[in-house]
């Protein structure tokens, strides 16, 4: 039947689908795949100096010199702790002479308190650590002896014995008896004329003994001796160990 009013269409058809050929795929990915060159099995031109046995690395070698610079700083601080300590607080010293027997024997070591008299004064029976005085013989150049008498004080020797101001001064570290003083007492440090067996004190010097009162150079051969010349206070004997103690 001719229908007037219908004309078939003009166009083109429906599309025909297409056959599904090798090279197109679900996944394109997977078309090409590329090559992965990350990682080169056979290939160790680019690794880093050290990895696979070659020399230390840059940053060993830092840390290396920067562990000795540790240590060096280490060494320095403990040698300037330990210069201040003998400078201003401890200082050790040995027995060289029998002049302190037997409170102090020959080769023993004490350990001096230079801060002591700093902040305390100087007493009677303290035993001290001071400078060689010009009068005394010897090329020992500290001598160390036992306080007896102070400023201001007059020491007299009577039969052996010592008197300060007339008293008779206790000694219990004494061991025996001792001799009457022969030498005659400079005057440095006396306001007294010279004398045998007399000797009053100036303002600022210590009249010292030493505890073996008949085998020690002390204050009755060389006088008394000056505030400004002594170390400080001998107050712990560290050897031997077994004598180990406060004096």
């Amino acid at each position: 039947m001719n229908d007037p009013d219908f004309r078939p269409p003009t166009g083109p058809g429906p599309a025909e689908e297409s056959e599904p050929t090798e090279e197109d795929s679900s996944f394109p990915e997977e078309q090409n795949p590329t090559e992965d060159t990350s990682f080169r099995s056979g290939d160790t031109e680019g690794a880093p100096v050290g990895t696979r046995g070659g020399r230390p690395s840059s940053r060993r070698i830092e840390s290396s010199l920067r562990s000795l610079v540790d240590w060096v700083a280490v060494a320095v601080g403990a040698l300037a702790v330990a210069l201040l300590i003998k400078a201003f607080l401890l200082q050790a010293f040995y027995i060289p002479s029998e002049s302190m027997t037997d409170t102090l024997n020959v080769n023993d070591r004490v350990l001096v308190n230079k801060l002591s008299y700093r902040i305390g004064d100087i007493d009677r029976g303290d035993i001290v650590v001071f400078e060689k005085p010009p009068a005394a013989p010897g090329s020992i150049t500290d001598f160390i002896k036992r306080v007896a008498a102070l400023p201001g004080e007059t020491i007299t020797f009577v039969d052996g014995e010592v008197f300060i101001d007339g008293q008779l001064l206790n000694e219990p570290y004494l061991d025996g008896d001792t001799h009457p003083n022969s030498a005659v007492i400079v005057s440095e440090g006396c306001t007294n004329t010279p004398a045998a067996d007399r000797c009053t004190l100036a303002e600022g010097w210590y009249f010292v003994l030493g505890d073996n009162r008949n085998n020690s150079t002390d204050s009755r051969s060389f006088g008394p001796i000056e505030e400004d010349a002594i170390v400080g206070r001998a107050f712990l004997k560290v050897w031997p160990l077994g004598d180990l103690g406060f004096l």
